[in-house]
C-alpha cells in the first residue's frame, strides 16, 4: 500500500474556487478597469509584449481567455487595486480552507500552480471570506514555469521544490492538466465540483471536495 503524499499541488479555478467567481467577478472587473490601467501605466514593462492598439489586443486576449503572461500580469495588477479597495473578496469552496489548514498542521507541504500570475494567486488566497490563506502555502507557480498541459512543467516544479514526483499529489478539475502531471510521475485527483458542472476525466481518481481527497489518499481531514 502506497504512503500518503507529502506534497499537495493545487490548481485554483474549478478546484479551490468556483469558476463563476473567476468568470463573473474577476474577469469582468479587469475588463472594466483595463482602459484606466493603460492610461496610468503606459510605460509598464509588461506592455512591451502587447501589440498596438494595446487596448484592443488585450481585450481580444481576454475574449479568448488566452494564457499569456503579459495579460495575466496586467489582470493581477488590476485585481490588486480591487482587493485593496475592498471591491473584491475571494470565494473559495467551504471545504478548502479547513482542509488546507489541517494538512498544513499535519506537516504537508502545500503549493499552488495556476495560469493566473503568482501575484494574482496571492491576492486571491490572501483575501478570502475564510481569511488569509497565503501562509499555508510554501510556494506559488504560474505559466512562467511552463504551460499546465505540458509534463515538463511538472518536472520543473518537482525539481524546484525538491520533491520526488511520486510524493506530490496534483489537484485540478482539468483532465489534460492531470494527464500532463501524471506523465511526469505525479499522483493526481480530479475535483468534480457540481456547481461548475465538471465532467469526469478518465485515468484519474476524482473527488467532490477536499475532504474526499483526504479520505482517498489517507490524509488528515476536517
Amino acid at each position: 500500500m502506497s504512503l500518503p503524499p507529502s506534497v499537495i499541488l493545487t490548481d485554483i479555478e474549478g478546484t479551490t474556487t468556483p469558476i463563476a467567481f473567476v468568470q463573473e467577478v474577476l474577469f469582468p472587473y479587469a475588463r472594466r478597469h483595463l482602459a484606466g490601467f493603460l492610461a496610468r501605466h503606459s510605460q509598464h514593462p509588461c506592455l512591451e509584449q502587447v501589440a498596438e492598439p494595446r487596448l484592443a489586443t488585450l481585450q481580444g486576449w481576454m475574449d479568448r481567455d488566452e494564457k499569456i503572461t503579459a495579460l495575466k500580469t496586467i489582470q493581477g495588477l488590476i485585481w490588486d487595486q480591487g482587493y485593496h479597495d475592498g471591491d473584491i473578496v475571494s470565494d473559495v469552496y467551504p471545504d478548502v480552507a479547513p482542509n488546507l489548514r489541517r494538512w498544513s498542521r499535519a506537516g504537508l507541504r502545500l503549493y499552488v500552480y495556476s495560469s493566473g500570475s503568482v501575484a494574482a494567486q496571492k491576492l486571491l488566497f490572501g483575501h478570502t471570506g475564510d481569511g488569509d490563506l497565503c501562509p499555508l502555502f510554501q510556494g506559488f507557480f504560474d505559466t512562467n514555469v511552463g504551460p499546465k498541459r505540458e509534463s515538463e512543467s511538472y518536472h520543473l516544479i518537482c525539481r524546484g521544490i525538491n520533491a520526488p514526483p511520486g510524493e506530490v499529489l496534483f489537484l485540478s478539475d482539468i483532465g489534460a492538466e492531470l494527464d500532463a502531471a501524471a506523465k511526469a510521475g505525479l499522483r493526481t485527483c480530479q475535483l468534480i465540483r457540481q456547481q461548475d458542472g465538471t465532467q469526469a476525466a478518465t485515468g484519474h481518481r476524482n473527488a467532490a471536495s477536499f475532504g474526499e481527497v483526504a479520505q482517498q489518499f489517507d490524509l488528515p481531514h476536517a
